[in-house]
């Protein structure tokens, strides 16, 4: 087994932004010319590589770093998974009849007119994506028989934890650098105990393309956040018990529930010390 000490977690820390920076390459070598490219939030043309680096570096050392074979393969599906109906996303919802349609009800109310969104798609795929890795970290800790009710809510609140932090963060990448940061954050307190491998690997992978994301060279999209997000949900669901993913469950519901109503930039922008973190080492205007 790998070393889980400061060291052991470096150097897959290390590893993710390695490989996170040559999925970039790759990604930009091989994407058809304009598939990627977008318009931000300030009118600069930005690439969409980063969602798809992210993925699949942040996926690679995560797993390494995991120590197990079945924390391994849930970090696998959730970061590749996610990753994969976030980049369907990016690509099926720039086009015009489907920007038009934002937040989950909006996504049902074209669903009840007879229209399938791509981010319809997004939510069942990455809801599935959670059920997934959740089962199999939950057939990592082998409960016996007796305690299938126990193994049973195990599985739904991980799925949940799992699906839900995917969600969170994406609703986070809407300035550069932001959701990286987010992922940053969220990563420190994970870097002890059984999730510590996981947590070091997608924040290794968010670091190495941290630059390039607060430059404006590239973009998460929702490829790369929902990947970031569902990691890192894995790595909650590895360090939690029952009582532990229901209370991190019930924080990403609220928190999720008041993105509906209100608007995150605008709470960041007008709270002093949030407003000061998300510029940090953004480029000037």
């Amino acid at each position: 087994m790998w070393n889980r000490g400061p060291l052991g977690l470096l150097l897959v820390g290390v590893a993710g932004a390695f490989a996170a920076q040559a999925a970039l390459r790759t990604t930009r070598r091989i994407a058809p010319r304009g598939v990627l490219d977008r318009t931000n939030f300030r009118g600069r043309e930005v690439s969409l590589a980063g969602g798809p680096a992210l993925a699949a570096g942040a996926s690679l050392a995560a797993a390494v770093g995991c120590g197990n074979p079945a924390a391994a393969a849930a970090a696998l599906v959730a970061g590749t998974g996610a990753g994969a109906v976030g980049l369907y996303d990016d690509i099926v919802g720039a086009r015009p009849e489907q920007r038009a349609v934002k937040g989950f009800a909006g996504h049902l109310s074209a669903l009840r007119a007879g229209r399938v969104t791509s981010g319809l798609v997004k939510i069942v795929g990455v809801g599935a994506v959670g059920v997934a890795a959740s089962a199999l970290l939950s057939a990592e800790r082998r409960r016996p028989a007796r305690h299938r009710v126990i193994r049973g809510a195990d599985l739904l609140l991980g799925a949940g934890v799992i699906a839900g932090t995917a969600n969170l963060v994406n609703l986070l990448d809407l300035r550069p650098g932001r959701a990286a940061k987010a992922g940053l954050i969220i990563a420190g307190p994970l870097l002890t105990g059984p999730a510590a491998g996981t947590a070091a690997g997608a924040a290794g992978a968010v670091a190495g393309l941290l630059r390039d994301d607060l430059e404006e060279h590239l973009m998460l999209g929702d490829c790369g956040a929902n990947a970031l997000g569902a990691l890192l949900g894995v790595a909650l669901a590895q360090r939690s018990g029952t009582a532990g993913r229901a209370a991190a469950l019930a924080v990403i519901a609220a928190l999720t529930a008041a993105s509906e109503r209100v608007s995150f930039t605008q709470v960041i922008a007008h709270t002093p010390g949030l407003r000061e973190l998300d510029a940090l080492g953004r480029r000037t205007p």
